[in-house]
């Protein structure tokens, strides 16, 4: 069998061992506050979508005064996944969760052992946290005499007993601090620590995790010469869609614009925040999305009043076309990254793990970071000759694969692989991303080397426990693409 090396070699060149690839020296230890919204499409922030209806001035001046990536890329179509991979460098389908999201009192999906960005970054010196949205899981145990309710009022949201303590929660993977909730069916729970402090009205969600982001860095302010890492995962605008004053009715679009509009409203009172506690010219900002726009946005009613969430993208969440999980991507990093820079390297969320480790001069050991490829060179603005990715492995709600590699698209699976109706029937799709942005035109019969050697070369990633250089790792279960 040829080796996967040998497979994309003959797509693309992959990184070469030179001195070129190697970390370079970096004294510096910037702070880093990684946003990333919950269900917000593509083409909603106006640094993206010309046409789009919704003003997003917060993300709109990240891209201005910092980076924009074109071709970014959650590593699932849904949220726990990418999550996972997110925090860890590993795509989450090498572990037990094959497809959909957890949901209710489950393990931690994170092993113990596995080094976090968090863990990492804690280890060079860094304060960590993690404010909003979990998901990952972890167990409750609960105060004598009291269970878990449903609220019928509010669309079945669990309110968890106040005392309840968080088994395995984000407090034991790496982050010295933890404020937020679990996922959107108990977002009437707000958790400090490692114990559920207070049950609170859904739309009270966005509000509470916005200013205990302020507070944050507002508190960290005080001790400048030790970097933070706030990771920012909101709760919005997934569903429930609850946008509130003076954010209803602001939009032109019905509530889903509301939301999106506050959500941006939260984007900007951070980086308010660090302008007001100096702390601009020495963060690394970040904002993305865990996945496409989700259909209970009402995509259809969205797009006859102008508005398209996706751009022109097929598909939306939940699917391994490009709707469900082409992200916004954008980076502000004074002195770094040129104000105003536009990127078409496709990358995915999978990067922070190495990028971070470029950036500190630190070298992951050989089961860390096995699917996380630095983005570090091309925030510089370095001339890149190589492909920042080889390869990226999109993953969709009911488990079905695609691969990316430079222009080209191979999906092992037919249709959407998730909620969307449509396919030609075809058991396998290939599309040149360059030339069909829009994912209309399957090639797979007129490029059966092509189509043939992208299979092979997703089927070596799967066994070879990694995509990334290195020596074979192990899934933590069989993976049956």
């Amino acid at each position: 069998m040829l080796s996967f090396f040998l497979l994309a070699a003959m797509l693309v060149c992959p990184p070469s061992l030179g001195d070129e690839a190697k970390p370079k020296p970096s004294v510096d230890k910037p702070n880093i506050v990684y946003i990333i919204a919950d269900d917000q499409g593509w083409g909603d922030a106006g640094c993206n979508n010309p046409d789009s209806k919704i003003p997003t001035p917060g993300i709109d001046r990240i891209a201005g005064e910092g980076m924009r990536f074109t071709d970014a890329h959650s590593a699932s179509a849904v949220c726990t996944p990418t999550r996972y991979a997110l925090l860890t460098g590993r795509y989450a389908w090498r572990t037990r969760l094959q497809k959909g999201v957890l949901t209710g009192d489950k393990e931690p999906l994170i092993a113990e052992s596995t080094k976090t960005i968090g863990s990492f970054l804690k280890g060079q010196g860094y304060q960590t946290a993690c404010i909003g949205k979990w998901h990952l899981g972890f167990r409750y145990e609960l105060p004598v005499g009291t269970k878990i309710k449903s609220i019928k009022a509010l669309g079945g949201t669990a309110s968890v007993p106040i005392g309840s303590k968080l088994l395995g929660g984000p407090t034991t993977r790496g982050f010295d601090t933890f404020m937020g909730f679990h996922h959107a069916r108990e977002m009437a729970t707000w958790m400090v620590g490692d114990e559920v402090t207070e049950n609170i009205h859904v739309n009270q969600m966005l509000p509470r995790i916005t200013q205990a982001a302020v507070d944050y860095i507002d508190e960290r302010a005080g001790e400048k010469d030790i970097p933070f890492f706030l990771y920012l995962p909101l709760s919005a605008p997934h569903t429930p869609i609850v946008p509130i004053k003076p954010w209803l009715g602001s939009s032109i679009l019905g509530q889903y614009g509301d939301f999106v509009m506050q959500t941006d409203g939260t984007v900007v009172r951070v980086l308010e925040a660090l302008d007001r506690n100096r702390l601009t010219d020495n963060t690394l900002v970040i904002f993305t999305a865990d996945n496409g726009c989700a259909p209970p946005a009402k995509v259809e009613e969205l797009r006859q009043k102008g508005h398209d969430p996706m751009a022109g993208l097929r598909g939306h969440k939940a699917d391994v076309w490009e709707g469900g999980h082409r992200v916004p991507f954008v980076v502000r990093w004074p002195g770094v990254v040129e104000p105003g820079a536009e990127t078409d390297e496709p990358i995915c969320l999978n990067s922070l793990m190495a990028t971070c480790a470029q950036l500190l001069n630190v070298e992951l050991a050989e089961d860390e970071g096995v699917d996380s490829f630095s983005i570090l060179p091309v925030l510089r603005g370095e001339k890149i000759n190589e492909p920042t990715h080889p390869v990226i492995v999109h993953h969709s709600i009911k488990g079905k694969f695609a691969i990316r590699i430079g222009d080209w698209k191979y999906l092992h699976c037919k249709g959407s692989g998730g909620w969307s109706k449509g396919g030609d029937g075809r058991p396998a799709q290939l599309y040149n991303l360059k030339a069909d942005r829009g994912e209309q035109n399957n090639l797979v019969n007129k490029e059966p080397r092509r189509t043939d050697t992208m299979r092979q070369t997703l089927m070596d990633v799967i066994d070879r426990g990694r995509s990334t250089l290195g020596p074979k790792q192990d899934n933590d279960v069989l993976v049956s693409p």
